[in-house]
């Protein structure tokens, strides 16, 4: 199992989870708020400012912070902040962190950047430190992540992206530090105090890390807008990233009556089919990347569970009865970027995770026995457009045994903005030689390259009886529209097909396969499957194609796979998403099937469960 060391900053800040130290501050806290708000740009300067106090974060050592008298940055110091970074499981706390905050606010709107002196025992990296946060709303946060600190003095700048919204911040310093490989440290901060410089400037704003995303949505869904970045021009030259709150932003929707945008960049469709652009600016400086919203209207549901509950454990799913859910997303600091906007259509929850890197599920009070269980049921959608192939990883963990294990599934670009359904069996997770204690389910961004998901009917099923029988498809099979020139044909009434062609090889399968006439068109049909082979009427070479098409139609399988074969046997599969909510169309990139030889196709075959309906088996190019 991985050794994840999580702690949050700002977010799980709660008067009953801190422990508070006031100092240099005299006055009665009653003078303090009559008062208008100060200009004093001091934070540590020998000592604590009038009216400064110190909270430690929850699960922090409450006695990391300190003040020292004899480390300081120079001659005319008396005193410097001292912090000491616990050992891994040191039963006081398994961070440092804490907030530098006064009771009533400060005008800080004459500075451009909070600065300091920093040292260390060893060179190390601090987690997150910064400004903004205020124990209340925290509205504007800023903080360098990862800040390298050396172990001679060094001078540090951490620019106000937008100093006229500092008109009475009350967050003045902040800081969370975790051990490295285990170890602790202790490092030093002195002269803490806001500036009015003049060697910092070119300032950089971006949404969405910059991109211009374009993400397919409907009426009543709602999203973030995460990504947020700033960087600043030092007096080294170098360009310096910061993290900041959406609060600096200002977000705009070119309409209204398709998106609505709030001021912490929340996004809600409103309307639709239509197309809205999501933008936004800091102070006059407009910020890099957009987010435009395609709505398609009403929303469009994941297909319906088909698994008897007696068979279920569900974790998340409006259809059963869900276990006791720590949360749905544990947000996981410093390392975690995924925020969640999870919403209800017409009574469905469904959640909705975006800036996605990772995420966890915890249901460990108490864990999940799924010993009887055998397999893993996800449906996602993925509102972006893929550029290239994806790859969705997902991590379960056992708390009891200690133990874990990871599946990768691969979805291609033609998977995009479509419900997809995993059912994964629980054997196809290396390392989890328990699931008597199953805690947490992680889903990863793998391949880098899927900003945002929804998710629906999350449960563990026990694959018990075979699913019950399904309708007919009312219609036939779209109608193919690639020029015949460009296409080799297995099984399609619109092209001349493959001479020769076996549908109905003896492998000793159990499925029933018969050729049935939907309006006119005849269709494959495979009854009870469990697997089914086509022997093609000759070796093909298909080098010079780009994609194997198939249509399918099922509404009751859980489980389909389209291998494809060259001599050896050498075979490749790929999963298709089942149920269908009628006919599905799918191109396959033929590179999905390495390492199959293509100058040497030999044979297809599907397996799985359930009666599909099969139509338009095709190679083709473009």
């Amino acid at each position: 199992m991985k050794a994840y060391t999580f702690f949050r900053s700002s977010l799980l800040i709660a008067a009953g989870m801190l422990i508070i130290l006031f100092a240099g501050c005299e006055r009665d806290l009653a003078d303090l708020e009559k008062a208008s708000f100060p200009t004093n740009p001091e934070v540590f300067i020998n000592g604590f400012s009038p009216g400064l106090n110190y909270a430690a974060f929850g699960g922090s050592v409450p006695t990391a912070f300190s003040v020292d008298n004899q480390v300081t940055y120079s001659d005319q110091s008396t005193a410097s902040m001292r912090f000491e970074v616990p050992d891994a499981g040191d039963p006081a706390g398994s961070f440092a962190g804490g907030v530098f905050f006064t009771e009533s606010g400060r005008n800080l709107s004459g500075y451009n950047a909070l600065t300091f002196w920093a040292k260390a025992t060893q060179s190390t990296t601090i987690g997150e430190i910064g400004f903004g946060n205020d124990l209340g709303e925290n509205k504007y946060v800023v903080s360098i992540q990862g800040l390298n600190v050396t172990t001679g003095w060094r001078k540090y700048i951490i620019p106000i992206p937008d100093p006229a919204k500092l008109t009475a911040e009350r967050g003045l310093f902040w800081y969370a530090a975790g051990n490295i490989d285990g170890k602790g440290f202790t490092f030093w901060i002195d002269e803490v105090k806001y500036e009015k410089l003049g060697t910092i400037g070119h300032p950089k704003f971006a949404i969405l890390n910059g991109e211009n995303q374009v993400e397919t949505s409907f009426i009543g869904v709602s999203t973030g807008v995460g990504g947020l970045m700033s960087t600043f021009n030092m007096p080294t030259g170098i360009n310096q990233a910061i993290s900041i709150a959406p609060a600096y932003f200002q977000f705009a929707s070119s309409d209204p009556s398709i998106a609505v945008v709030d001021e912490a960049g929340n996004v809600n469709v409103t309307g639709g089919p239509g197309t809205a652009e999501i933008t936004a600016r800091v102070g006059e400086v407009d910020a890099d990347g957009s987010l435009t919203i395609q709505s398609l209207g009403e929303f469009e549901h994941a297909p319906t569970p088909i698994h008897d509950p007696e068979n279920v454990i569900s974790i998340f799913s409006d259809h059963y009865e869900n276990v006791p859910v720590d949360y749905y997303n544990g947000y996981w600091e410093p390392w975690q970027t995924t925020q969640s906007a999870d919403f209800t259509v017409d009574g469905d929850n469904v959640l909705h995770y975006f800036d996605f890197n990772f995420v966890g599920i915890q249901f460990a009070s108490p864990t999940v026995n799924a010993t009887g269980m055998t397999h893993l049921h996800v449906d996602i959608f993925l509102p972006n457009q893929l550029n290239a192939n994806a790859q969705f990883q997902i991590e379960l963990v056992d708390f009891g045994a200690d133990v874990s294990g990871v599946n990768t599934t691969n979805i291609s670009a033609d998977q995009s903005q479509q419900w997809i359904s995993l059912d994964i069996p629980l054997d196809d997770f290396p390392g989890l030689t328990s699931r008597a204690a199953l805690a947490q389910i992680i889903f990863v961004d793998a391949g880098g390259n899927i900003p945002s998901f929804f998710a629906d009917n999350i449960y563990f099923y026990n694959e018990g009886a075979p699913p019950p029988p399904g309708d007919e498809p009312s219609s036939p099979a779209p109608t193919p529209t690639h020029p015949a020139n460009n296409v080799l044909a297995v099984f399609s009434d619109a092209y001349e097909m493959i001479p020769g062609t076996d549908f109905f090889p003896d492998w000793g399968q159990q499925t029933v396969v018969s050729i049935i006439q939907i309006d006119g068109v005849n269709t494959l049909k495979y009854s009870g499957l469990n697997y089914q082979g086509i022997q093609l009427g000759s070796n093909q070479n298909v080098t010079d194609m780009e994609y194997l098409h198939v249509d399918f139609w099922t509404a009751n399988s859980t489980e389909l796979n389209i291998f494809m074969i060259s001599p050896g046997p050498v075979e490749t599969s790929f999963s298709l998403t089942v149920p269908t909510t009628g006919w599905s169309s799918i191109d396959i990139p033929l590179s999905s099937f390495a390492p199959v030889d293509l100058g040497d196709v030999i044979q297809l075959m599907f397996t799985g469960n359930g009666d599909i309906f099969i139509d338009n088996i095709y190679f083709h190019k473009n």
